[in-house]
């Protein structure tokens, strides 16, 4: 039985782990992973981690994929405390007199009639007590307690005797209006991530990327009140390898491609010569981005954003790419801009289009269809959610100037 610390608006977890609302998906798959022989029979469902084995459920924001909300769901199958002393175990029963206790209430609870429970919540942590009917439940004691030294006493109704069927651990005061926080300063282990990515277009298609990034010193030594930085940087097609690691820095893992069955939608592919040495990615797997790299030009000849959608090839190897495309960009008219969602825009598979499936057939999940459209390559799984975008543009000749960010939405 799992023993877990209790943080109200902040974590679940104990001395070797921890479940953090902000965490990325991946990460919270990666602790599940480490501890596989202690915690088992772990479902996915949609965004939604369920671990069976001891009645808990991460609940991840469907658009940035960071941990929402903390559900325990079967408080029999695992042990609380807070600040250090149980609330709940095979020895302490969670009533909501332990509840008052450990806690110290201090609002009077709300009985949904609806789902035949009674809710105490605190500020970034709430419990459901099951009851049948409010006029039918046990005795409740009336209460006088001191939780303001400005208003002095209150009385509360608290059922007496009632059992907890579930927590939630949560931020803000509203279970029903939370958000998933900024990420932890704990969760960036020194990587970098994309809080968003623009693409930047012109009449003829992608120019490059626009992104948001998010850096945090984080380690041995670090001070207490050290935060979040938000750093802008843009790269395009044409850029050298020293653009890109003096942007991004040095990538994750660099991979050399071994074909290129992409090479005939390329401006003149019958142009190009054959070249001993193999194009290359920069994988950047914080940032749901890939990079290519022309093998003899060494500048950048491609992009590929990821949605880390479950149920493809590459789940949770990439973190999900929160990118933005301008759809319609013509003269006198405002450019449109689309925030991608998981689900197919019918807006693009109704222009002209080119289709193909990718033919792989170790992979366990079906084939998935390409979409072309002015120098986009979009990957679409058979449930018509997308998998990745590939953007792919002439690099720049040498000595033509390298386009602002600024003027490249125009």
């Amino acid at each position: 039985m799992l023993d877990l610390e209790v943080v109200p608006e902040r974590s679940l977890g104990n001395e070797q782990w921890e479940f953090a609302l902000g965490m990325p998906l991946a990460q919270a798959i990666s602790i599940l992973q480490k501890h596989c022989r202690i915690i088992k029979n772990v479902q996915v469902h949609d965004l939604i981690l369920n671990l069976t084995q001891d009645g808990i459920k991460l609940l991840f924001d469907a658009t940035n994929q960071r941990l929402k909300v903390i559900e325990v769901y079967d408080l029999s199958k695992v042990k609380l405390k807070y600040c250090g002393v149980h609330f709940n175990s095979q020895a302490i029963a969670p009533t909501i007199e332990q509840i008052d206790q450990s806690f110290g209430a201090t609002h009077p609870g709300v009985y949904n009639a609806a789902e035949q429970l009674f809710h105490l919540n605190f500020r970034g942590l709430s419990f459901s007590f099951q009851l049948d009917s409010w006029n039918e439940a046990p005795k409740y004691e009336v209460r006088r307690i001191q939780f303001n030294f400005a208003l002095g006493f209150v009385s509360l109704q608290i059922p007496h005797g009632a059992m907890v069927k579930r927590m939630h651990i949560y931020t803000g005061n509203n279970l029903q209006e939370t958000r998933a926080p900024v990420m932890p300063l704990a969760c960036f282990l020194g990587n970098i991530y994309a809080e968003c990515v623009d693409v930047l277009r012109d009449q003829a298609g992608p120019l490059g990327l626009r992104l948001r990034l998010l850096t945090a010193a984080c380690g041995p030594g670090v001070m207490a009140d050290s935060k979040v930085r938000p750093i802008e940087k843009s790269i395009f097609f044409g850029d050298s390898c020293q653009d890109v690691l003096g942007a991004l820095g040095s990538p994750h893992k660099v991979f050399y491609k071994s074909e290129d069955k992409m090479k005939i939608h390329s401006p003149s592919p019958h142009k190009q010569v054959p070249s001993k040495c193999n194009d290359y990615y920069f994988n950047y797997f914080t940032l749901g981005v890939d990079i290519l790299f022309d093998s003899t030009t060494h500048l950048v000849k491609k992009f590929v954003l990821h949605t880390n959608y479950p149920g493809h090839y590459n789940f949770n190897i990439y973190h999900r790419c929160d990118f933005q495309i301008p759809l319609v960009i013509r003269k006198g008219q405002s450019g449109v801009t689309h925030k991608y969602k998981s689900l197919w825009f019918k807006e693009v598979t109704l222009r002209q289009k080119t289709a193909s499936s990718s033919a792989n057939n170790t992979n366990p999940f079906g084939s998935t269809f390409c979409f072309g459209l002015r120098r986009m390559i979009f990957e679409v799984m058979q449930n018509n959610h997308i998998a990745s975008v590939t953007l792919y543009g002439a690099p720049r000749t040498t000595g033509q100037p390298r386009p602002e960010s600024s003027s490249s939405s125009h």
